[in-house]
């Protein structure tokens, strides 16, 4: 079963009083990551968000696929799929190997197939 998430009709997202607790923002403030994290770990997030990349990844984690055995599977030019492989690598997520002629691509580690499998599980909660 999927979950779905809702907000009851006219209630606003925004508190009835404005009160600002200081221990809570501290604690935000001390928990906090470097902006430039924030900004590579968005990008990442962006990046996985497009469905065609996502499907790439998706198909990877089955193992390593080259251009050609990915372009099949997806439905794309080998061409459109390598330039979504350049742009999953330059974020680290994907990683390359040589085999001849052939370039095999994988998932770049484990944190990868972990950021995958935890999304299915939030979206297939009850």
């Amino acid at each position: 079963m999927v979950r779905t998430c809702t907000v009851s009709p006219g209630s606003p997202e925004t508190c009835d009083i404005r009160v600002i607790h200081l221990e809570r923002v501290a604690r935000a403030r001390t928990e906090a990551i470097a902006e430039k994290d924030v900004d590579r770990l968005a990008q990442t997030y962006k990046i996985m968000g497009d469905p065609t990349r996502l499907k790439i990844i998706l198909a990877l984690r089955g193992g390593e696929m080259c251009v050609c055995d990915i372009a099949a599977f997806i439905g794309l030019s080998e061409s459109a799929v390598s330039h979504q492989l350049r742009r999953l690598r330059d974020l680290c997520l994907v990683r390359s190997r040589r085999e001849g002629q052939v370039l095999y691509y994988s998932l770049d580690d484990d944190h990868v197939v972990d950021l995958i499998t935890t999304g299915l599980r939030h979206i297939n909660e009850e």
